[in-house]
Parts: structure tokens; C-alpha cells; sequence
């Protein structure tokens, strides 16, 4: 303990341990809705650990890269486990941050004095989807391949557009230097990650925590110590999350995957319906709803950067939609609009997809820049509990 001691005092990050993550005060009202940050945050390191240790057995050239993923499936020591953790895991990591954004949008957690923390959660985001989109195309399968192909050609759509595919690509097609940008970069966005998660984390104990109430902390007894009470409700929600990963991972480990990845690449046959990961669906479908390139591009990266103004848009001052009931019926409204475009996404542009995919497409915007406003403006105000305290013991009673 002495040396603790000793090294705590000229470098404090016992200290800091102590105060950031055991003595935190959290407010007492908090519901399993709130594991999904630690939760994140626990699969991002599973990934990574993950990560590195298939890079040392991946070989990233166009001639090698699918045979290496084989070898690793079939001759590495636990290399098939390892492939299908970090294979599932990207699946889970969306999972639990689509939930955890999904949940900051019915608490409304993005109000301020909070909106750096929301804006930085949506940073996170986008450099998990920089990062799934680059290992999607790793393995050198038929879908890894022309997923690529076809989506930085989307980048084509701009001023300049073909400079910057060839760029991209690092010659005139997808081929081996697009292989080895890609395999570097997504190497390196997880530390990205890991450090915009630090800010994350820090502008989240500027303010504290947010609460189902949406009410802020009035007292110390509106709060109690994170540990030992939120570290072991998150050990919890962490053993179910387990459970739920090692399902997939042991029985359904292609349940994520398409079938035409475990064909290698060939650039001269077109797979009959390319489909991006179950993640990207929604923002595919956006994109495929506009029949103008550049317009359906534009409407696809709005999707994503809409995020970012939701504090300008949504200025009710109430923040919890327990107590917005018009607001909370846009917001199941706005996640089942969600689901029609994951699921318009995932089938072929004909027929009746295209009507509702642009149906889901405009309800989508409409949401955002006609609703929000709308609701700020109309909805009434209710009166909010005066602590956190008084809803919490009346519960008890």
C-alpha cells in the first residue's frame, strides 16, 4: 500500500480511478437503459484484443487476404473463435450503441448542458462506421469486394468526385493498395475511438449523468456512490450481454453474415444483390430511395449528420419523454420508421420497396426538421417532480 501511496502522490491515477469511476455520484434513479455506455465501452476492448490477434495471422494483399482468413479459421489455434468474436462483436457494438442512442433520444439526454457530450457520442459513431465498412472489406469476399466497389463510388457524386475515388482506392480500382489503406485504417480508428471515448467520458462527468426523470440532481440525496451499486448493476447487464454474445458466437456465428463473403472476390461477376451489413440497411435505403446520385448520397450522409443539431432542433424544455406523451409517440413513430428502412435496405430497389422506402425516407427528415420544431413549440408543459428523491421513495412506499 506504501508504494501505492508513493506513486499515487507524484502520479495521481489512483486518485483519479477513485473519483471518476467509484466515488462518482450517480443519480439513485438510474435503470438498466443505463449499462449500454459501460457496455459499449467493454466490447470496444473485446474488439480490439481481438483485433490484434487476427492482424497477426491476416495477410492484407488481394492474392493472400481470403486464403489468410481461411488459415486462420482452420489452422490457427483458436483462431476460429477468435474470428467469430470480432466478427459477432461488430455486430453486438452496434447493438448496444444503436440502443444506447435510442435511449438518449427518449431521455433526452442530448439537452443541454449536454450537447458536446451528445455531439461526441455521434463522432463515435461515424468512426464505427468508418471502421465496420473497412474490416467488412478484409476478408476479400465476393460482397467484401463489390461493397467496396460500389460504395466509394458513391463519392463519384461530387465536385471532384472521381479525384477522390481514385484516392480512395490508390490507383483505378479496387485492388490491392485499396486492401492495404483499408487493413491500416481500421487498425488505427479503434484507438480513434478509444480516445474520443475518453472525451466522451469526460464531458459526461462534467455534468454528471442524466436520469429516466430528466430532472438534475438537486442534493447529495438525489445521488448515490457509482460503486458498489451502478458496478454491480452493470456486472449484470454485462452477464446477460455475455450470454446473449456467446450464443451467437457458439451456435449462430454466421447468423450476421452474408453467404456470398465465403465465395473469394471475382471482379468480373456481380453478385445479384449487394447488401451492406444489417447496421448500414437504414442509411442504404435512404440512399437508394432518391433517384438523383448526388442527392441520394447527400440524403444518406444527412441521415448520420442530422444527429448532430438535434439540440437546436428539439428546444422544449423538458427533457424526459415521461413527461412529453406527444413526443413519445413520434419517438416509437420514428424507431419503427427505423425498422421499415433496415428492412426496405435489405431487399431488392422494385416494386413496392421503392414506395416505402421513400415514404420512411421523408417521414425520417420530416421528423427531425418538422416535428421536433412543431412539438418544441405546441407541446404543453408538465410539471417535473421537484427532486429525484420524491419519485423515487414514493415507489418504495
Amino acid at each position: 500500500m506504501s508504494i501505492l501511496k508513493w506513486i499515487d502522490r507524484r502520479l495521481p491515477f489512483i486518485s483519479f480511478i477513485n473519483h471518476e469511476l467509484r466515488d462518482y455520484p450517480t443519480p439513485k434513479n438510474l435503470s438498466y437503459m443505463w449499462n449500454f455506455g459501460s457496455l459499449s465501452g467493454i466490447i470496444l476492448l473485446i474488439m480490439i484484443a481481438s483485433g490484434i490477434f487476427l492482424s497477426m495471422h491476416y495477410v492484407p494483399h488481394v492474392d493472400h487476404a481470403f486464403d489468410s482468413v481461411e488459415h486462420i479459421m482452420r489452422d490457427v489455434n483458436a483462431g476460429w473463435l477468435m474470428r467469430y468474436i470480432h466478427m459477432n462483436g461488430a455486430s453486438m457494438f452496434f447493438i448496444i450503441v444503436y440502443a444506447h442512442i435510442f435511449r438518449g433520444l427518449y431521455y433526452g439526454s442530448y439537452k443541454p448542458p449536454r450537447e458536446l457530450l451528445w455531439m461526441l457520442g455521434v463522432v463515435i459513431l461515424l468512426l464505427m462506421m468508418a471502421t465496420a465498412f473497412m474490416g467488412y472489406v478484409l476478408p476479400w469476399g465476393q460482397m467484401s469486394f463489390w461493397g467496396a466497389t460500389v460504395i466509394t463510388n458513391l463519392f463519384s457524386a461530387f465536385p471532384f468526385g472521381e479525384s477522390i475515388v481514385h484516392w480512395l482506392w490508390g490507383g483505378f480500382a479496387v485492388d490491392n493498395p485499396t486492401l492495404n489503406r483499408f487493413f491500416s485504417l481500421h487498425y488505427l480508428f479503434p484507438f480513434l475511438i478509444v480516445a474520443v471515448s475518453m472525451l466522451h467520458l469526460l464531458a459526461l462527468h462534467q455534468f454528471g449523468s442524466g436520469n429516466p426523470l430528466g430532472i438534475e440532481r438537486k442534493g447529495p440525496e438525489d445521488s448515490i456512490p457509482f460503486h458498489p451499486y451502478y458496478t454491480i448493476k452493470d456486472l449484470f447487464g454485462l452477464g446477460v450481454f455475455l450470454l446473449i454474445y456467446c450464443g451467437f458466437i457458439f451456435f449462430a456465428p454466421n447468423f450476421f453474415g452474408e453467404p456470398d463473403n465465403y465465395i473469394p472476390a471475382n471482379p468480373l461477376v456481380t453478385p445479384p444483390h449487394i447488401v451492406p451489413e444489417w447496421y448500414f440497411l437504414p442509411f442504404y435505403a435512404i440512399l437508394r430511395s432518391i433517384p438523383n446520385k448526388l442527392m441520394g448520397v447527400l440524403a444518406m450522409f444527412g441521415s448520420v449528420f442530422v444527429l448532430f443539431i438535434i439540440p437546436w432542433l428539439d428546444t422544449h424544455p423538458v427533457r424526459s419523454s415521461r413527461f412529453r406523451p406527444y413526443y413519445r409517440w413520434f419517438f416509437w413513430l420514428f424507431s419503427i420508421d427505423c425498422i421499415v428502412l433496415g428492412w426496405v435496405g435489405a431487399n431488392p430497389p422494385e416494386g413496392m420497396f421503392i414506395l416505402i422506402g421513400r415514404t420512411a425516407t421523408l417521414y425520417y427528415f420530416a421528423h427531425f426538421f418538422v416535428f421536433l420544431p412543431l412539438l418544441s413549440r405546441l407541446e404543453p408543459i408538465i410539471p417535473l417532480p421537484l427532486s429525484i428523491s420524491r419519485p423515487v421513495l414514493e415507489e418504495t412506499l
